[in-house]
C-alpha cells in the first residue's frame, strides 16, 4: 500500500557535488602598499596559505564544511598577525575579551561565545556551544564556567594575548581619549575607537562548502581596542558577522555596530534565498551599499553552493585567500 503524503514539507538532502571551496579573511582595513613592509606582506599572505591549508586538507579528504571552517579559523587565531587569539586587541582596562561564533549551513545550527578571557582558541568554545549545550550563545563569567566543562579546550592566562604592537596601538588611544577629555556621554564616543586603517586590524573568519553540498562560516575577534562596558560586536551575533544556510554562506569583518544593525551576514543570504539574486550582487549591496551609506566600514567573504566566492570590501585592503578543488587558488591583501 502506498501512502501519499500532500501539503507536508520534507526535508531534502544537499546533493553530493564532488567538488568544494573555501575562503577565508583575516579582516578588512590594512595600510596603503606603500606603508606595509614587504616582511609584514610576506607573513600575513603566508599564515592566509596556512589556513587555506588546514581548510582543504578537512575538505580534500570528505570531510563537513563545518570542521573545514574551524581549522582554518584555529590557524589564524594563533597568528598574531591578526585580532583573534593570539594578537587580540587590547580593551580599556588593559586585558582581552573574545568574541566568535560558527554557523552550519546543513542543519543550521550555530554556537557563539562573546567576552571570553581565557579559551585560547574561541572559535573552538563557539562549536563547544553548538554541539555540547541547548543554547546558541554563552557571554562572559558563564561562557568561562561552560569552558570548564569542556577538557578539550585549552585555557590560558588572559596575558597569553598581549603583543607589542597591541599594546602600543592601546597606549595610542589612550592618549586620543585624553584629547577628548572636554567631551561628554555619547559625545566622546561618537569617534570609532578602533583604526580600519592599520596593518594588523584583522578580524578572521572562513567560509566553506564540502563535497556534499554544505556550507558552513564561521568568525573570531578580539573586537575594538579600547572597547568598555562589555561592549560586544557582530562577530559572535548569528545573522550579523556569521551566516550559513543551504545556498550561501558570510563572514563578515568591519565596525561591528553597523553589522549588527542591518543584520549584515544574514541581509546577504536573504537576497540570494528570497530574490535569487548572484551572491555577488548580493554581497555588494550590504557590503558596498548599505553599511558605507549608514557611515560604517568593512568587507566580507562568502560563498554560494555552486562554489562562487565574493570578497567585496569598502576599507583599502582585507586580508583574503581562497581556493576551489579546480586549482582556483590565492590570497591578497590590497585591491
Amino acid at each position: 500500500m502506498i501512502c501519499l503524503l500532500t501539503g507536508l514539507a520534507l526535508p531534502m538532502a544537499a546533493p553530493a557535488q564532488g567538488k568544494y571551496a573555501l575562503v577565508v579573511h583575516g579582516g578588512a582595513g590594512t595600510l596603503a602598499p606603500d606603508r606595509m613592509s614587504a616582511e609584514d606582506v610576506a607573513a600575513t599572505r603566508a599564515v592566509l596559505d596556512q589556513a587555506l591549508d588546514a581548510g582543504e586538507q578537512v575538505l580534500k579528504s570528505g570531510g563537513k564544511a563545518i570542521d573545514a571552517v574551524q581549522a582554518a579559523i584555529v590557524v589564524l587565531e594563533e597568528s598574531p598577525y591578526f585580532n583573534a587569539g593570539k594578537g587580540a586587541v587590547f580593551n580599556a582596562k588593559g586585558g582581552h575579551e573574545l568574541d566568535a561564533s560558527i554557523m552550519d549551513g546543513a542543519d543550521q545550527n550555530a554556537g557563539a561565545v562573546a567576552g571570553v578571557t581565557t579559551v585560547r582558541n574561541p572559535i573552538l568554545a563557539a562549536r563547544a556551544v553548538m554541539d555540547h549545550s541547548v543554547h546558541v550563545m554563552l557571554a562572559g563569567e558563564g561562557a568561562e564556567r561552560f569552558a570548564d566543562t569542556q577538557p578539550r579546550l585549552q585555557r590560558v592566562d588572559n596575558h597569553w594575548f598581549d603583543t607589542p604592537l597591541r599594546q602600543e596601538q592601546l597606549e595610542l588611544f589612550l592618549k586620543k581619549q585624553q584629547g577628548q577629555a572636554g567631551l561628554s556621554g555619547p559625545e566622546r564616543w561618537q569617534v570609532p575607537v578602533i583604526d580600519l586603517d592599520d596593518p594588523y586590524i584583522g578580524t578572521v573568519g572562513a567560509v566553506a562548502l564540502d563535497m556534499d553540498g554544505h556550507i558552513a562560516a564561521g568568525t573570531s575577534t578580539g573586537g575594538m581596542t579600547g572597547k568598555q562596558w562589555g561592549r560586544i560586536g557582530d562577530s559572535p551575533v548569528i545573522g550579523a558577522g556569521t551566516w550559513a544556510d543551504a545556498r550561501c554562506g558570510i563572514s563578515g569583518t568591519g565596525w561591528g555596530e553597523f553589522y549588527i544593525r542591518f543584520n549584515a551576514a544574514r541581509d546577504i543570504c536573504a537576497r540570494v534565498g528570497y530574490l535569487g539574486e548572484p551572491i555577488a550582487k548580493a554581497a555588494d549591496h550590504v557590503i558596498l551599499g548599505v553599511i558605507p551609506d549608514a557611515g560604517g566600514n568593512g568587507g566580507a567573504v562568502g560563498l554560494d553552493a555552486d562554489g562562487n566566492i565574493v570578497m567585496p570590501f569598502s576599507t583599502s585592503g582585507m586580508n583574503r585567500g581562497w581556493l576551489k578543488s579546480d586549482g582556483d587558488r590565492g590570497t591578497a591583501i590590497f585591491r
